[in-house]
């Protein structure tokens, strides 16, 4: 009984997902596109904020020299 039930309630998201997304080609493909730049926004987010962590002392900001004037 309780596998019907789960195996039901699947299908009903996965159906309901149909109806909302893949039904008209339009609304599919804006659904793709949204996905893609989302997608790759958040793997530059997570690639560069790893980057930053791996060089840490090491980046043209961490300098402390660099970019300051001399006092007068």
């Amino acid at each position: 009984m309780a596998s019907a039930v789960a195996a039901g309630s699947g299908r009903g998201l996965w159906e309901g997902f149909y109806r909302l997304v893949m039904r008209r080609n339009s609304v599919y493909v804006t659904f793709v596109v949204a996905g893609a730049f989302l997608g790759e926004r958040a793997v530059d987010y997570g690639v560069h904020k790893i980057w930053e962590y791996n060089n840490v002392g090491k980046r043209y900001e961490d300098i402390p020299v660099l970019g300051q004037r001399p006092a007068e």
